[in-house]
């Protein structure tokens, strides 16, 4: 269950009240509930227990490093794609088998970096990438385990700038020239080409698109394993859905009810399966507070001019992505049912608002035609299920600074990243080097 809930007409995430918080810490404002963190995380153990996979959660979902290393302790492992990312799992104590190396275009640096770490496994995207980790791990004297990405071609029914596992996309290669890359590269002694690996889209809100791809993936598998290539793993990716609406995802317990039924026999014939979530685990784990600087009207619109917006959490306008919004402190006749997030909320009293932010852009919003209750200058908003893919996509466009992110725990308040200044924007600019 995720811990924000309203006692009274007040938001509450675990023992900390946030319209308290918002004052004393300031706003715009990322907040994290680590009971909802490890719940989520617990409760997918839990559901796939019956396959033991690799869970290897997805650090460009929400990557903390004090977040990370939350995860690290429950056993978790890391799916990350860049060198960044790699230093994060390595800043947050993650075992470096446990970790997987996604990304269509990783630099020589980044690889050697790797190899050195000894991770876990390489998901390879092109021949091209398989010939270069393969030349560079024997230039290093190492061994290193690859898993091809393929692409199923299989529709995920989700937002077309999220869908990963058709043709036409950058990621993988096809599933018909899979088997000719293993005849190409499949003995290859520096890079052993030992798994498959699966990532069609996010989020999924359904089992169905994975049941399919998995089917696919494992007859190219029986077909390499006749041809005597030892295949391993498999790894299906991530992209499970998260309740940005109420009910809008399957439970952890619904995608495991199909998934691992179609993956039993490979685990029970001693295949590993390696999972790779991230929204499902972190987006109703986070909160964005947000103050309420102005209200206008422009025509018969009602604009709600808030001190966040596109650079803080880009979902809205990059993905048409709906977050719920509410104050923090409403009256009870405006007090939503717990969990309660529908695009019109049957409420006497509420008005379509324009929530937008303070950058300079026509497309700075985080809703259009809302139904809000009224709100007044000085009003705090919560803006829900913005733990995934929100701080990370931050930016300082129109320079603004980046928001502090904080870390509750039952009544406990820790400050995990703290708020960027003026002087940090300009911090790298102010002692020009000639080069």
């Amino acid at each position: 269950m995720d811990h924000f809930e309203y006692r009274d007409g007040e938001l509450w995430c675990e023992g900390v009240d946030l319209t308290e918080l918002a004052g004393r810490v300031g706003t715009p404002l990322y907040v994290y509930s680590r009971r909802t963190l490890e719940d989520h995380y617990d409760r997918l153990v839990k559901a796939f227990a019956q396959l033991d996979p690799l869970i290897c959660y997805s650090i460009k979902s929400c990557g903390n490093v004090n977040l990370c290393r939350i995860l690290a302790g429950r056993g978790a492992g890391m799916d990350v794609v860049s060198g960044g990312e790699l230093f994060r799992a390595q800043q947050a104590g993650v075992r470096m088998d446990k970790i997987v190396y996604a990304g269509v275009g990783k630099t020589d640096a980044e690889i050697r970096d790797a190899i050195t770490a000894k991770i876990g496994w390489f998901n390879i995207e092109s021949e091209a990438e398989f010939e270069n980790i393969a030349s560079i791990a024997k230039q290093m004297g190492a061994q290193v385990r690859a898993a091809l990405r393929i692409n199923p071609d299989v529709d995920p029914k989700t937002h077309a700038k999220t869908t990963t596992g058709k043709k036409e996309t950058k990621f993988g290669v096809d599933i018909e020239r899979a088997r000719r890359f293993f005849e190409r590269y499949g003995q290859d002694e520096h890079a052993l080409l030992r798994a498959v690996h699966l990532h069609i889209g996010s989020p999924v809100y359904s089992p169905e698109p994975y049941v399919q791809a998995i089917d696919k993936a494992l007859t190219l598998i029986e077909k390499l394993r006749h041809q005597d290539y030892q295949i391993d793993a498999i790894d299906i990716g991530g992209g499970f859905g998260a309740d940005y609406e109420s009910g809008q995802s399957p439970s952890f317990a619904d995608y495991a009810s199909e998934i691992v039924p179609t993956l039993k026999k490979f685990h029970d014939d001693g295949g590993q399966v390696i999972l790779e979530p991230g929204r499902t685990i972190a987006a109703n784990a986070g909160v964005l507070l947000t103050r309420v600087q102005y209200i206008k009207m422009g025509g018969s619109k009602k604009f709600v001019i808030i001190d966040s917006g596109m650079h803080h959490l880009i979902r809205p306008t990059l993905y048409d992505s709906f977050h719920f919004i509410w104050p923090t402190k409403v009256a009870p006749m405006h007090q939503p049912d717990k969990g309660q997030r529908r695009l019109e909320m049957d409420l006497p009293g509420l008005e379509p608002c324009e929530v937008v932010g303070p950058v300079c852009e026509s497309g700075d919003y985080l809703a259009k035609a809302r139904r809000l209750p009224p709100v007044a200058r000085g009003d705090v908003l919560c803006v829900f299920s913005a733990g995934a893919y929100g701080m990370v996509m931050a930016s300082n466009y129109n320079a603004f600074p980046r928001p502090a992110e904080v870390l509750i725990n039952d009544k406990r308040v820790t400050q995990i990243r703290r708020r960027e200044t003026y002087q940090d924007l300009v911090a790298g600019e102010l002692e020009p080097t000639e080069l």
